[in-house]
């Protein structure tokens, strides 16, 4: 197996021998106890005992990293990964499943006691994912020219002539990138999609992006599927040279040929420092400029720039249980936030009398009043804004107040402006999906003062990552 990757060196700094790992803590560490010093450590599971390297040290904590592994743990599995202990995106992968359930379980119920300290009901028992294998329909990758080199690699002594790499940053080192061979994240069209690009570009001599110097040629791809067997492709370039373009749409002549799989094959120059094209223009190259998902009887356009959910199958759930919480009998309006392309929505639209739904990225209401159009709903709106601008009293005034507010807000949880106006609103019914139960918790003491926690129904979205998707349902307190 291998171990974490290899840090410089810093003097100073202990070995702890034959430590046993204790207890899972935050972002997919484990913890144990050294001397009365809390030690965090990645790629371990409860139960393996380890010789550490600490790579940081603070006054009361310090963070390790596993040098030599005496025992394994009884608890541990396999990693299904070959590029785990390297790659930090699956850090629970040696965990079983149903042991990472558990411990996503205990995180939402720490999470909500323990910040916002507010009471709470029974927690229903967490739903875990169908697939815990290539459940994603989204993958980035960033193309660099600088790849992250193992620590293995580096005392092998071996050059690398070519050091161009299509994979994940490394955490810690934005400059670096490791290579990826095959994630098991998502369907393996997309390895071979992702290989191809590598080893066609590689072999032209097309040059890759220096994060550092801000040049180079190939610079990020984004693929996407859906459940209704379409593909996306989008390729970000860094025109810079005479050439680049022609060099450009050579690679992706290759790719459209090579995968008539893929039904949108998209392109993007970017000039900016970071890789993100939301306020950049996207060029069709070949198929169309979307794709579509499927959930019960609605079809949802997916574009490039749309947020949907990244496990598709999770997602039905997800909404599912947000749609029973919500209790809708035909005759409430619903005010839906953070609406993102208006798939709580439309989803929830025909159970209601009226939805409205507010979201930040103006391309995203209008992909959500197509889904609303090519589904033949007509109790939606939709508006596109910063929340706390939009959902104010003269809104509400103008619209009507909500009998039940859906909110499904980004990991940051909702401006108090936004709390305020929601507790003036004083709809009978929230339902509170997230993405990041303490800033759930936060929330939902603010709300506490007009509103007890009914329901609590954690679903996991991510299998092999400590992040979990957490649904509450609040009512309003007699007044």
């Amino acid at each position: 197996m291998q171990l974490h990757k290899m840090s410089r060196k810093k003097k100073n700094l202990p070995i702890f021998e034959n430590v046993t790992i204790s207890d899972c803590a935050a972002e997919g560490k484990c913890v144990a106890r050294v001397n009365e010093m809390v030690v965090f450590v990645p790629f371990v599971v409860p139960g393996d005992v380890v010789d550490l390297q600490v790579r940081k040290k603070r006054h009361s904590y310090c963070e390790a990293e596993v040098i030599r592994f005496i025992h394994y743990s009884e608890r541990r599995t396999e990693p299904m990964c070959p590029h785990f202990g390297v790659c930090g995106g699956c850090k629970w992968q040696i965990l079983p499943y149903e042991a990472q359930l558990d411990m996503k379980h205990q995180q939402v119920y720490d999470q909500l006691s323990r910040i916002g300290k507010i009471e709470l009901p029974e927690f229903r028992r967490i739903i875990g994912s169908k697939n815990t294998r290539f459940y994603r329909n989204k993958m980035e990758y960033q193309c660099c020219n600088k790849r992250w080199l193992t620590r293995e690699q580096i005392e092998s002594g071996t050059v690398y002539d070519n050091m161009n790499a299509i994979g994940l940053h490394i955490t810690g080192a934005f400059d670096k990138v490791l290579p990826i061979e095959r994630c098991m994240l998502m369907d393996d069209l997309h390895n071979d999609i992702r290989n191809f690009i590598y080893d066609y570009a590689c072999s032209t001599g097309m040059t890759f992006f220096d994060l550092r110097q801000q040049k180079g040629l190939l610079r990020d791809i984004m693929i996407r599927n859906s459940n209704t067997g379409e593909w996306m492709v989008l390729v970000q370039f860094h025109f810079e040279e005479d050439g680049d373009k022609e060099r450009a749409l050579d690679l992706l002549t290759q790719v459209a040929d090579r995968f008539p799989q893929i039904t949108s094959l998209l392109y993007v120059d970017n000039q900016k420092c970071n890789d993100t094209f939301g306020d950049l223009e996207v060029v069709t190259f070949r198929g169309n400029d979307h794709i579509f998902e499927e959930m019960e009887q609605l079809r949802f356009k997916v574009g490039p720039k749309s947020f949907y959910q990244t496990n598709t199958d999770q997602a039905h759930t997800l909404y599912s249980v947000a749609r029973e919480l919500a209790s809708l009998t035909g005759s409430e309006l619903v005010y839906d936030l953070y609406t993102g392309t208006g798939t709580i929505a439309n989803f929830v639209a025909r159970d209601a009398r009226h939805v409205i739904g507010i979201e930040y990225v103006p391309e995203a209401i209008e992909d959500a009043k197509v889904n609303s159009r090519i589904n033949g709903i007509d109790n939606t709106e939709f508006y596109a804004g910063d929340m706390k601008d939009i959902l104010n009293d003269e809104f509400i005034a103008a619209k009507g107040r909500p009998d039940v507010i859906i909110t499904d807000p980004p990991r940051a949880g909702m401006h108090p402006d936004v709390v305020s106006t929601i507790l003036r609103a004083h709809p009978r019914r929230i339902v509170y999906v997230s993405c990041n139960p303490a800033t759930q918790a936060r929330d939902l003491q603010a709300l506490d003062t007009d509103y007890r926690v009914v329901a609590v129904q954690p679903v996991d979205m991510f299998p092999h990552t400590p992040h979990v998707e957490n649904v509450v349902l609040l009512c309003a307190r007699d007044r």
